[in-house]
């Protein structure tokens, strides 16, 4: 993740109260500590923490301001790393979970520090991943990564109660409906139009898996030989349809991105394995059919710029600190992932 220094004042974080609380729950710390927000996601509060004596830790809490009731649940997102650990798919260690918001004014959690590399554009793969060797690996350990999470069990790693296991389609439709108007971006790009395109041609319902919901390069971290050391970011995890995990991922892989830094997709660069190649690889492994594929491209652009829509909003309601001075690139993006959704409805 990119990281900004806020020692002084970070953002959402009451020095005082939380070093008691990491000095009580953290093995051998050595306080004072210092908080280094990591900058790379939009979603959450994220920090490096680190001791006198360069211990280091990662923090994680909601966005300042009034949310969404059912948004940012970061309690929840700590009890699934620590469920998933041991399958097969690799997260950080979690080091402990505080909800009482008299701490900081939100519940966070705590997880180990992973030494990976995180790859959000072609200008970090270009300087992190510059060998074809580590970019064909980094494609299929992804790949590995979604089929392991995929299979895991949810009834044996206690994960069967993390949502309904039906209406799973139904009730996303809803939330991402919602977390627009949230967004106040009204009938933008045709948002409207290709709701209701999903809303009409639905797919049949498989039975529901742990799916990630933000399966992406970018929210992993990543060694410099290729290999994913870790997946983040389980805000949105679910149980529902593992290609809504495979389309989101594909079209993170493929598509551009009109925020400057974004505009190559991470397939764009050589070495790197296309989109038919890494589906037809999760297909064979997993043994799954991808035949609705192309209903949940449209669906997972349709989903993207509701949350991009989300992001928007928040920083403009100062909720996520500073804006970026690229802010108005978000407004753009939030159009071009839409017109993304309408392109797949006509291709299907």
């Amino acid at each position: 993740m990119d990281s900004a220094s806020t020692t002084t004042d970070p953002l959402g974080i009451a020095v005082e109260s939380v070093g008691r609380w990491l000095t009580e729950h953290l093995a051998d710390p050595r306080p004072p500590f210092r908080y280094e927000r990591l900058t790379g996601g939009h979603s959450n509060l994220t920090y490096l923490v680190t001791d006198r004596e360069d211990g280091r830790w990662v923090l994680r809490r909601p966005p300042v301001g009034p949310l969404l009731a059912t948004a940012h649940n970061v309690v929840r997102e700590h009890d699934v790393m620590l469920r998933v650990a041991g399958t097969g798919v690799p997260v950080p260690r979690m080091l402990g979970a505080c909800d009482d918001e008299g701490v900081t004014g939100a519940p966070f959690y705590v997880m180990e520090y992973v030494d990976g590399v995180v790859v959000n554009t072609a200008a970090d793969a270009d300087a992190l991943l510059p060998g074809t060797e580590a970019r064909s690996r980094a494609g299929a350990s992804l790949i590995d990564a979604l089929v392991a999470l995929h299979r895991i069990d949810i009834d044996a790693v206690g994960l069967a109660g993390l949502s309904r296991r039906g209406g799973y389609l139904d009730r996303q439709l809803r939330r991402w409906a919602a977390q627009w108007e949230a967004a106040r971006l009204g009938d933008l790009g045709g948002m409207p139009e290709l709701h209701r395109w999903l809303t009409e041609h639905r797919p049949t319902e498989p039975a529901p898996r742990l799916v990630h919901g933000d399966f992406r390069l970018g929210n992993t971290l990543t060694g410099r030989g290729g290999s994913v050391l870790a997946v983040l970011d389980w805000e949105l995890c679910t149980l529902g349809e593992p290609l809504l995990d495979l389309a989101y991922f594909l079209r993170s892989w493929t598509a551009p991105d009109l925020r400057p830094g974004f505009a190559v997709p991470i397939s764009g660069l050589p070495g790197f394995a296309g989109d038919e190649e890494l589906a037809a690889r999760y297909a064979e492994r997993s043994g799954r059919s991808i035949e609705d594929l192309g209903y949940w491209r449209a669906f997972t652009a349709w989903r993207s710029a509701a949350i991009l829509g989300g992001v928007y909003r928040r920083y403009l309601d100062g909720q996520l600190g500073e804006p970026p001075e690229d802010l108005e690139a978000y407004h753009a993006e939030v159009i071009s992932r839409i017109e993304q959704g309408l392109s797949a409805t006509r291709s299907r």
